[in-house]
């Protein structure tokens, strides 16, 4: 039994090492690969060959990535931030209150989420034309609102739901307003879900590429992060040590995000049952 047991052991280590090795064997291309001054001529090896932070000056400086990486942040927190407000109070009302067509509501914000983004481009396209919007970083704003919202509301609609009704009576009879039991009560329990939405936006806003080569145009001064990339990949050869450099950029500011909300995820299940 026990050589039976140290083999199901050591097949399940072997598995989860070779898993980690195909998962992250990636993102450690790509970092050695940034790190390597030889990259973008061909150089290829698992450590880097010529260790040098040439790459990520050229990214900067010729690449003008301070740029688009101050547009993409400025994008990221405006969606992020309405896309939970607005999310979460929808998803008090149709959690929480009856009303008219209130079925209905839920069914389009469902139905809105099972459309294929590529068939909402010429849509969307027309409907930021016509708000005079196009090549703004207000128009991609406002469409990635579009793509946010009913995912949160959904979603959060569900974390509503399942507080229980009777805290908030609770909080009723202590006396508290209902902006005061909002705060104190229920914000707390859903939050879990609002950082979830929220991680949802952040990487929708800052890694979207479709929507926003289609909105910005020639408008280059408004790039994204998305569309900066593409100007490292040439016609007949790519710039790849560039590349990794400005790929390496992009996802750091994806994990210093993940890193800071992502204690909120288990601090806000229960700091709403406790009475501030």
């Amino acid at each position: 039994m026990r050589r039976k047991s140290l083999g199901r052991t050591i097949t399940k280590g072997v598995l989860v090492t070779l898993l980690l090795i195909f998962t992250l064997f990636p993102a450690y291309w790509m970092v050695s690969s940034a790190f390597d001054a030889r990259a973008s001529s061909g150089g290829q090896s698992l450590l880097p060959a010529e260790f040098s932070l040439v790459n990520f000056e050229f990214v900067f400086t010729e690449g003008n990535f301070g740029r688009f990486l101050a547009n993409s942040a400025i994008v990221a927190l405006f969606t992020v931030l309405i896309s939970a407000a607005l999310a979460l109070l929808a998803s008090v009302a149709v959690a929480r209150f009856r009303f008219r067509f209130r079925t209905g509501v839920l069914m389009m914000i469902l139905a809105v989420q099972m459309v294929p983004l590529e068939a909402l481009v010429i849509p969307l396209f027309v409907q930021v034309r016509d708000l005079q919007l196009l090549g703004t970083l207000t128009g991609l704003i406002v469409v990635y609102l579009a793509f946010s919202l009913p995912f949160g509301i959904w979603m959060l609609r569900g974390f509503v739901a399942a507080v229980p009704v009777e805290l908030e009576e609770a909080a009723y009879l202590d006396g508290a307003s209902w902006g005061r039991m909002f705060r104190s009560v229920l914000l707390p329990l859903v939050a879990p879900g609002l950082v979830a939405t929220s991680i949802f936006s952040f990487i929708t806003a800052w890694n979207e590429f479709i929507f926003a080569m289609t909105l910005l145009g020639g408008e280059d001064q408004s790039y994204t992060v998305a569309i900066g990339l593409k100007q490292f990949f040439g016609l007949h050869s790519n710039d790849w040590g560039a590349v990794m450099a400005a790929s390496t950029v992009i996802t750091i500011p994806v994990m210093i995000f993940f890193i800071l909300v992502q204690g909120k995820l288990s601090s806000g299940l229960v700091a709403g049952a406790v009475k501030g």
